[in-house]
């Protein structure tokens, strides 16, 4: 299912941006997908910190053989020594159980998430262990599907930016920013197409 916005926000991109109305063009069933339950997304996101993703599914496997149901009350009811034999090093125990145990507690509220704005639930996400801006913009853009975000600490957007505006040369993230200005309220959109741009030049 792709965003509510989703037609709206190609539309605007084309006659805003000549070079993304070319990526549109290109990838027509190109567009965003949920990734569904939000404890299970973060939890995922923290467990593929700096490995590979067959390395992250097999951990990720184990993990949920070990809590049965991924749930925040699973977790927290599991000592850090089983988390540890799934294949978690011991700072991935520690952000786990962090997340679990905020979740658990009320101290992260999904259900207020649809009346906050993006930097009010980003300031809650990166209050977890483990947890950086970047994580919390991809959550954003995948699970709550919010139409604006513009991840500028994203290196594939960098990759992608600098050779469609900049002639492959480097961008400042502030230099991004100004670029991106024209795109809102649809940055999420425009930065999905960008990534595709990166898709086509590799294995185009």
């Amino acid at each position: 299912m792709k965003p509510e916005y989703w037609d709206e926000a190609t539309a605007y991109l084309r006659k805003r941006d000549k070079t993304l109305a070319k990526l549109i063009r290109k990838f027509p069933d190109a567009n965003i997908v949920s990734r569904g339950d939000a404890f299970q997304t973060l939890a995922r996101a923290i467990v593929g910190q700096q490995i590979s993703v067959k390395a992250a599914q097999s951990i990720w496997g184990r993990f949920a053989d070990c809590v049965g149901k991924v749930t925040p009350k699973n977790v927290v009811a599991k000592e850090a020594p089983a988390l540890r034999a799934c294949g978690f090093s011991n700072s991935k125990v520690s952000y786990v159980k962090d997340l679990a145990q905020r979740f658990h507690d009320g101290e992260v509220k999904p259900r207020r998430w649809p009346r906050m704005a993006d930097e009010e639930i980003i300031e809650e996400l990166v209050a977890v262990k483990g947890i950086g801006r970047w994580t919390a913009e991809m959550f954003l853009m995948f699970s709550l599907m919010r139409p604006d975000v513009l991840p500028v600490d994203d290196l594939g957007l960098r990759r992608a930016m600098e050779r469609a505006y900049n002639k492959g040369k480097d961008l400042t993230k502030d230099e991004m920013r100004e670029i991106g200005a024209p795109w809102a309220p649809y940055r999420s959109c425009a930065t999905w197409y960008l990534w595709r741009s990166l898709d086509e030049v590799e294995f185009g």
